[in-house]
């Protein structure tokens, strides 16, 4: 049963009239036959279309040979006349992006000879994957050319040509097509076989903007935005942005410059307080002796990595067990402890237990994290191993 594929006469049309040829339920759902559509179905790394049968709502469009299945909730009698309306704002933003993605993968195919070996129009990005390796310079060029492209307002040519006329044609295809094949070009940019709904000129798609490029594969992976998608995108950085340079007190153009200057005042603080932190530690470090019999140490923030140089060098000095806790009685404690004559596998075992506590290491040093307030851990260091506790 063949449908007729209105979106190819007129990819643009919001409306049309059809008859229902066939209904029939599958699950909660029912699958519609028309004898004409505007909907185009789900295909060639695009969604399928969405919108009305009058007011029964078309949730998605599958195409099964020469006929396309119209997914609805509701059934529709065979032999009815209906109206369909598409998202028509959907469908243009989708012809945007695609139409865009032509433009730009020309590009890249008549400039560096790599194919479009994967193509994704998704809800929020459209992906472009490519087998061969591009440089941001080399990406920024296209973009540029590509929007060049878009600027001349060139017609989006349609055809069929015959087997004859197609061998003598040097197009792009990612997979190999039997039947009627339909050949998309854009003048001087691309000639490629499709199956989807395009606008009718270039100018149409709006800016192209290549926001991203990650190594796939053997190629690259370049994500895109087209038309008011782009804008939307624009709008929401714009807006970010704004809201950093308030905060930084900079210019838009000079966040970047302002977050960097953040960035070094941050690592020349956080260098001050690990020397204050040093310095505090050494402090405590000078006060256990070879007579200190258990050692533990609270504090509310602390360089790890400086507290696990302590506790080493402390536990030497003791003669139990050394412990550091950081953190408070609302978020629980990290802790690092060290011996050198208690087995502190089997001592955390024992701790870890007691206050829902995780964590291990070699019996002369364990870490880990526990649940507890801080009375109640000195309870138990007392208990289990007399510590001397110091704040």
């Amino acid at each position: 049963m063949k449908t007729k594929r209105l979106y190819y006469q007129d990819s643009h049309l919001k409306e049309f009239q059809a008859t229902v040829l066939e209904c029939s339920g599958v699950g909660e759902v029912y699958e519609i036959v028309l004898d004409q559509t505007a909907f185009f179905p789900e295909g060639g790394g695009q969604s399928a279309d969405t919108g009305f049968l009058d007011e029964v709502l078309v949730i998605d469009v599958q195409e099964k040979g020469d006929t396309i299945y119209h997914k609805v909730t509701t059934a529709i009698s065979p032999g009815m006349k209906v109206t369909g309306r598409i998202d028509y704002e959907n469908r243009f933003d989708k012809m945007q992006q695609h139409s865009g993605e032509h433009i730009v993968s020309g590009l890249v195919h008549n400039t560096f000879g790599y194919n479009n070996v994967g193509f994704h129009l998704g809800k929020e990005l459209v992906t472009m994957d490519f087998d061969g390796k591009l440089t941001q310079e080399q990406l920024r060029v296209i973009e540029f050319q590509a929007n060049q492209a878009v600027a001349n307002n060139l017609p989006i040519q349609v055809s069929y040509p015959s087997r004859e006329e197609l061998s003598a044609l040097n197009y792009r295809s990612k997979i190999e097509i039997e039947g009627q094949i339909r050949i998309i070009t854009i003048p001087g940019y691309d000639v490629c076989a499709c199956c989807a709904p395009h606008v009718k000129y270039t100018g149409e798609i709006g800016i192209i903007k290549l926001t991203g490029m990650q190594n796939y594969k053997s190629g690259v992976r370049v994500t895109m935005l087209c038309g008011f998608r782009a804008l939307q995108d624009y709008n929401k950085k714009e807006e970010n942005i704004t809201q950093i340079s308030v905060a930084l007190s900079a210019k838009p153009y000079e966040t970047a410059l302002a977050v960097e200057h953040l960035q070094n005042e941050v690592k020349e603080n956080r260098a001050k307080i690990q020397h204050f932190q040093q310095s505090f530690l050494d402090r405590e470090l000078a006060g256990i002796t070879g007579e200190t019999e258990n050692y533990a140490i609270f504090l509310e923030e602390a360089d790890m990595n400086i507290l696990r140089k302590f506790v080493d060098e402390a536990k030497l000095r003791c003669k139990g067990i050394c412990g550091a806790f950081v953190g408070d009685n609302k978020r629980g404690y990290h802790y690092i402890l060290g011996s050198c004559k208690v087995n502190l596998r089997d001592y955390v075992k024992l701790l870890n237990g007691t206050f829902a506590g995780k964590g291990g290491g070699t019996p002369e040093m364990v870490q880990g994290s526990l649940l507890g307030c801080a009375d109640e851990i000195r309870g138990f260091l007392n208990q289990s191993g007399s510590l001397s506790v110091e704040e």
